[in-house]
């Protein structure tokens, strides 16, 4: 691989670690983004998925403490246990589904041009759910009782299409079931972390037959990326969404879209 090829994977990387957390698909932009550039990574998809792992990572440090709270008290604490059901019954759906689903996600689904439609979709949807918001009900990912915790969970299988963003999925379905939106956010993140792991563990195991050493080094450019740019931006993230909601996303959202599609449409 050739200093070209890495170089495109860093800069994929830092698009992983800005997008992932916001409701914008990073998915959706890497694949528009491979597209573009002509990126020659591994094989079926993978390098998209696996560099996703290193902005969840970046997640699983800045949440530390409490993690290490839940797994301490699991056994013994309500709220702890309250909140690790609330994970298992949120990430159940996509699990099930996503084993299921994969090959028609990876051979179908991952396209530009559903991306772009995808982005497009989601940006009206954001806009429709902002409007609609009801009055927060649950301030804590723990408060969420365990039905609204599973709505959750199905509202994020539908961020399996690509352009519709895992993050974006959840916390809309989470405002939409009556989270407050910093919590929805919080909730959203911690979600991402056994998802993540299992869709990297899972797409590792579908592709052994094709890693490389040359393969394993492009992932890891991507993925040191991805891990220190998420690192850098997830309290910004909170923070912002905190003040100014989600409309400036699904703005953004809209005109990537509608320029990729145009992109699209010209291109020979």
């Amino acid at each position: 691989m050739d200093l070209i090829t890495f170089l495109q994977a860093a800069f994929l990387g830092l698009v992983e670690g800005l997008t992932e957390f916001l409701p914008v698909s990073s998915t959706g932009h890497l694949i528009l983004l491979i597209d573009l550039l002509g990126f020659q990574g591994p094989p079926g998809k993978m390098f998209e998925i696996v560099i996703q792992l290193g902005a969840i990572l970046a997640v699983v440090w800045i949440y530390r403490m409490k993690i290490f709270t839940v797994t301490r008290g699991v056994f013994t604490e309500p709220a702890a246990q309250k909140f690790t059901i609330n994970l298992v019954l949120a990430f159940l759906p996509a699990m099930v589904i996503g084993v299921f689903a994969y090959d028609f996600i990876k051979g179908v689904l991952f396209s530009p041009w559903v991306v772009s439609v995808a982005l497009i979709v989601g940006g009206i949807a954001i806009l429709i759910i902002e409007r609609m918001q009801k009055v927060a009900r649950y301030h804590a990912p723990e408060e969420i009782p365990w039905p609204r915790a599973l709505a959750i969970g199905f509202f994020q299988c539908i961020a399996m299409i690509p352009g519709v963003s895992r993050s974006g999925a959840t916390i809309m379905g989470a405002l939409l079931v009556g989270v407050e939106r910093r919590a929805a956010a919080e909730f959203s993140f911690l979600l991402a972390i056994p998802t993540m792991l299992a869709a990297t563990t899972y797409d590792l195991y579908k592709n052994r037959d094709v890693l490389t050493s040359d393969n394993l080094a492009i992932i890891a450019v991507g993925f040191l990326s991805a891990f220190l740019v998420a690192f850098a931006v997830v309290r910004t993230v909170l923070n912002f969404i905190s003040k100014h909601g989600y409309a400036p996303f699904a703005i953004y959202r809209i005109v990537i879209g509608l320029i990729m599609l145009a992109v699209l449409t010209l291109r020979p």
